[in-house]
């Protein structure tokens, strides 16, 4: 049986987050300080869904408040929070001052990982870390890492971020993310490497 949610608070945003990736949220309307007193009140899950000119996608990800920040006496709140694992909406209600959806949360399709594409991958991103942030990534938190894991901490475009986030398999996002690093490598030759690293903050960024 799948795994569901009926009524999984949605948080539309012109962003996309990954499983594993903090995001810092300043929740000031209404209806979403709404939405994250009950998250942080039952200690439940919401959903941030890209919205973009192409409206909103059905898959997202979820999300937990891992730390609230800062609470405010009007309700609103600084919260940290992390995603935790992808999901597709199944059907939109309005049961809240917030959207929430029935929705279905998303597992990858079981295969044996290709170990020559995640070494190339660790080998691009440790090269990426390298040049962009000076820090120099550990093997060992290198062979710990999915490619969610390291896709989080590289300021990617929405639209890649939302092909990582939907494709069901490790493998295939693997390439995906291993072609996206070696563009970023590439970017990196014409870039002033100073500049990147003055404004990277432990993430790596481009443009």
């Amino acid at each position: 049986m799948a795994d569901v949610d009926p009524d999984l608070p949605l948080f539309p945003l012109g962003l996309v987050a990954l499983p594993g990736e903090e995001v810092p949220l300043h929740l000031f309307e209404e209806r979403y300080k709404e939405l994250g007193a009950r998250c942080v009140a039952e200690d439940r899950e919401f959903g941030i869904v890209l919205v973009d000119e192409d409206g909103p996608r059905s898959v997202g990800c979820a999300m937990r408040i891992t730390e609230v920040l800062q609470r405010f006496e009007d309700g609103r709140m600084d919260v940290l929070t992390r995603g935790t694992r992808p999901f597709r909406v199944v059907e939109e209600h309005h049961r809240h001052a917030y959207a929430s959806a029935h929705v279905e949360f998303l597992a990858d399709a079981p295969e044996p990982l290709d170990q020559d594409v995640a070494a190339a991958v660790r080998q691009a991103y440790a090269s990426l870390a390298s040049q962009a942030t000076e820090h120099q990534v550990t093997p060992a938190d290198l062979l710990a890492a999915g490619a969610y894991d390291l896709a989080a901490s590289v300021e990617f475009a929405v639209e890649a971020k939302q092909q990582l986030l939907e494709e069901r398999s490790e493998n295939a996002r693997l390439h995906q993310l291993l072609a996206l690093l070696r563009a970023a490598l590439k970017r990196l030759e014409f870039a002033d490497l100073a500049q990147v690293r003055g404004a990277s903050n432990g993430v790596v960024r481009f443009g």
